[in-house]
């Protein structure tokens, strides 16, 4: 048993099938990676995540780096088969608050630097707060901005290639820096575009328009432009919301629906009910 067995429970080995960037040169290196995993025991489903370790040694002595990521795509493998595992990397750096300086960060790095052949040690899968309902007239609404498109993305291969369809309204509302961010949805990679002609899906997306102007203000704008469209479906009592990326995404959705709902209280309790009934998901980071 190694180490990573020890401290960070089951771990197993993939294999980088394919890393491809998904975003213009000129823009923020995003990159779609696949992971075949070969291990007979792993299996995954829509909305869990993975654990990526970086080994060591690190600062402070660490001997390893862990962090998750949500799987971007459907489990398409069967029982005994090998899996792949999408993921979505955004190539991350930090600025150090006291010296000012730039260092990159320590998983996006790795795996964005990784290439096909390489042997890379995962942990999980994990619980996740997404989980798709299984009755197919619920209605999804999907929130996110970033790569917190990652698990929807998800979602979206299962509910139409595997089900092959779904009765309830599926939209997802997403907010990016510019067009070249629109993950999935730009010229080097229009993923969610092939599923514009189902006829139960809609995609809604708001772009800053501003540089200093931030993911959650595109979001923000996609939902203001198409308040009544989220409105009108987060009111019925079967549909389900998800929300995914910035911490700054729910005040986002909080700020538009409380005016769509005549106040913050009427739209407090509206949440509160969806929250108790188990109709909202959602998956945050800073």
């Amino acid at each position: 048993m190694s180490e990573n067995d020890v401290e960070l429970g089951a771990a197993c080995e993939a294999v980088v099938k394919e890393s491809t960037r998904i975003t213009p040169s000129q823009g923020d290196e995003v990159r779609q990676i696949v992971l075949r995993v070969n291990e007979p025991s792993f299996r995954f489903v829509e909305g869990q995540t993975i654990g990526v370790v970086v080994p060591g040694p690190h600062e402070f002595g660490n001997k390893y780096h862990m962090r998750r990521y949500s799987i971007a795509n459907a489990n398409i493998g069967g029982r005994g088969e090998a899996v792949d595992v999408s993921l979505l990397v955004r190539r991350c750096f930090y600025v150090d608050e006291v010296n000012g300086e730039r260092y990159p960060g320590v998983a996006s790095n790795f795996l964005c630097n990784a290439a096909p052949g390489d042997k890379i040690t995962i942990t999980g899968p994990y619980r996740s707060p997404f989980q798709m309902p299984v009755d197919s007239s619920a209605n999804l609404v999907m929130i996110g901005t970033g790569t917190g498109i990652a698990p929807f993305r998800a979602f979206i291969q299962r509910i139409y290639e595997q089900k092959g369809g779904w009765q309830g309204q599926v939209r997802l509302f997403y907010g990016a820096k510019s067009g070249m961010d629109l993950l999935y949805m730009n010229d080097q990679n229009e993923d969610i575009a092939n599923y514009y002609d189902e006829a139960t899906f809609k995609a809604f997306n708001g772009l800053a328009g501003k540089p200093l102007m931030g993911e959650d203000k595109a979001l923000e704008r996609s939902l203001t432009d198409n308040a009544s469209e989220a409105w009108g479906l987060i009111q019925q009592p079967n549909t389900y919301l998800f929300l995914a990326g910035l911490k700054k995404t729910e005040s986002a959705l909080d700020k538009v629906m409380a005016t769509a709902a005549g106040s913050a209280e009427a739209w407090k309790a509206l949440k509160a009910k969806m929250i108790a009934e188990e109709r909202w998901s959602e998956l945050l980071y800073s």
